[in-house]
This record gives C-alpha cells, structure tokens and sequence, in this order.
C-alpha cells in the first residue's frame, strides 16, 4: 500500500540519522559511565561524603536519562517498522493514523536529540535562574512581563521540568515589575540561553479605554545555576546587602519579617535579591548563589579573564535592542529577530510552545561554529 511505504521510506531516512545520534551521544562510553557510577554508588562509604554522593546521584541520573531516551527511541523505532510490515501484510489500512504519528514523533525526536548533543557549553547541563525585568510603560509592560513568566513556566511544565520562585515584585495594578524562578531539569540552560534579551509587545491594551494599540518591552535574564566556582573569587567587602520585608508571590510560605535579602556587587553594579524563602539566612544563600551565577554568565558571555572586568552594563528595555517581536494586532506573529524563525501561532507560543525558536537559534549557532 502506497501510504505505507511512503512512511518506510521516511523511516529509512531516519536509520543513518539514529545511527550518527548514536555516535554523537557516545551511546557505548555512557554505558561504561553508568556502570562505573553505579558502582560508587554501591561503595559502603558512599554517603560519608554527602557532597559528593550528591554529585554522583545527579551525574547517574543524567547518563541513565540519555541512555533512557535513546533505547526508548530506538524502540519506537522497531516497532513501527513491524506495524508497518504487519498492516502490508494484512491489508490492514486502520493503523495508518498510529504509524504516521509514530514516525513523526520519531523524526522530532532525533532532531530535538541531536541539536540537544550541541549543548557542550560549560554551563549547558545545569538548571537556569531566570530574572524578568518590566520596561518603561507602568502597567502595560508589568502585564507583559507576567504574560513572559506564564509562558516560561508552562515550557517548563511541558518538558517536565520543575520551577520555583526566588524573588517576585508584583505590579501597582497588575502583573509584575520583576521576578526571578529556577527552572530545574537537564540542560535547561543550555535550551534558555537563547532566550536571553529584550521582548516586545504589539497589542491592543486591555488597559486603554479607547482600544489603541501599544508596543510595551520587558528583559529576560538566564543564568546557570552555579554552586561553586572556582574561577570566580568575590571578596565579602565588595558585597553590600540589605534586608527588606517580603511581599508577592508566596503566600503561607513568606515570612513577613524583614527576612528579604538583596545583595549588591559594588564593582560590577550587579544585583541579585531572593524574598521566597522561610527565613533571612536562607534567602541570602539562595541571592548569593544567583549572584555568583550572574557573574559566571556576564564572565563566560563576554569572554572576559576576570570578574573585575564586568561593568555591569545594561542594554535599554526598548527600541532597538529586542531579541524577539509578539504581534497580536493587527496580524498575528511571533518573529526572532536574530535566526528569522517565526509563528503565526501567537497562543500556542504563549502557552510555552517555544522549541522552534531554540532549535533554531541551535541549529544557526552549530552551522555557524562549523
């Protein structure tokens, strides 16, 4: 049956690709990791050393989650291959839907597999601090700001990453003057890296009692989650820190003392606050970990041999300087700027349908490194 073969044939496409992922992973060499983590994890005095154990545990399930994805996609692929020889054989045109999604999702696995085996930054594996900053524009660019937090948060939620809130500053009438969230997950930086910049808004206002439109702009930080880093020494004189009461999101869980800890690098300008947490010392461990994280970003982004070197420089929220256009009105459009790579889908994208955009922006920055 055409239809069919038509499908095998895309499948036989896919074998060669399957085979360089596997290459490109190091599918063997991960098997050898695993087996050897597996036996430190086995030592007796494994949990001596709590740090460390730690480390191994996360190291294991990363290796195990590659080896995982790629033997469930090697799966997929062998059993559609046999629905497809069985339903030749028997004249059997019901399965046609199953095999057409099946060897669909087989190709956007191998891309997505593939592009991500182009994460081999230093920081491309860990978790990612994301700070949202409103522009200039009151309440209209706060409620963007809070459109840019949902739509993060359910790309998150749609890869099965977790999420939490370090620092929130709700708007004077609605949405958010700024915030910060850790996304948790494997090579969650590495994906949102790209997203880093200015985004802009075109709409009609729901603030505008005359219906007009309005362009409002908000800036997106990404940074790794860094424990420790030893090219980075920060002297605590260099540090000012204020304390301040708590508010926004948080609810039961904020202390309304003054337990809110904002912590400034003096020579750099660089800020980093956290209010979420239940008390002052454990708000001001989560700020300086985003401190010494936003350093290590500035350091590795500008190609710079010493902390000193960062002037904490900040591009304008505004015209110009915008990574990303999102048109509601009047037609429907969300461009990139820098890889071209649009949708006309604005909802989807905003309900967290944003992998185009960073495979593209992967697949430009891989072409470019080639």
């Amino acid at each position: 049956m055409l239809q069919f073969e038509e499908q095998q044939q895309k499948l036989n496409d896919i074998a060669p690709q399957l085979r360089q992922l596997s290459e490109a992973l190091g599918i063997p060499a991960l098997r050898e990791q695993l087996s050897q983590l597996e036996d430190k994890a086995m030592d007796p005095d494994f949990w001596n050393d709590l740090a460390a154990s730690q480390e191994i545990l996360q190291k294991t399930k990363q290796v195990s989650g590659k080896l995982e994805s790629y033997t469930q996609l090697c799966g997929l692929f062998e059993d559609t291959q046999t629905l497809i020889q069985i339903a030749e054989e028997m004249q059997d045109e019901s399965v046609f839907d199953e095999v057409a999604a099946n060897v669909e999702e087989i190709q956007q696995s191998v891309h997505t597999m593939t592009l991500a085996t182009l994460l081999t930054g230093e920081y491309d594996g860990k978790n990612a601090i994301l700070t949202f900053h409103a522009g200039a524009g009151g309440t209209e660019a706060q409620d963007w700001v809070q459109m840019l937090y949902r739509m993060y948060t359910r790309w998150a939620e749609r890869h099965g990453y977790t999420y939490k809130v370090l620092d929130f500053l709700a708007g004077d009438e609605a949405g958010i003057k700024s915030a910060s969230i850790l996304i948790e997950g494997t090579n969650v930086y590495g994906y949102l890296r790209s997203e880093a910049g200015v985004h802009r808004l075109v709409r009609i206002s729901p603030f505008d009692s005359s219906g007009r439109r309005h362009t409002s702009f908000a800036s997106l930080e990404v940074m790794p989650e860094i424990d420790e880093d030893t090219s980075i020494s920060i002297n605590e004189a260099d540090l000012r820190v204020d304390t301040y009461r708590s508010s926004g999101a948080g609810g039961q869980h904020i202390n309304k003392t003054d337990s809110a800890v904002r912590i400034t690098h003096i020579p750099t300008g660089v800020v980093a606050a956290c209010q979420t947490q239940r008390s002052q010392h454990q708000n001001r461990e989560f700020a300086m970990k985003m401190l010494l994280s936003r350093l290590a970003e500035i350091k590795q982004r500008e190609h710079l041999d010493k902390i000193e070197d960062i002037k904490g420089e900040q591009k304008e929220i505004g015209w110009g300087s915008q990574i990303r256009s999102y048109v509601f009105m009047p037609y429907t459009l969300v461009k990139d700027h820098r890889t071209g790579f649009e949708s006309g889908n604005v909802g989807a994208v905003m309900d967290g349908d944003l992998d185009g955009f960073i495979n593209a922006y992967l697949s430009e920055q891989s072409s470019a490194q080639a």
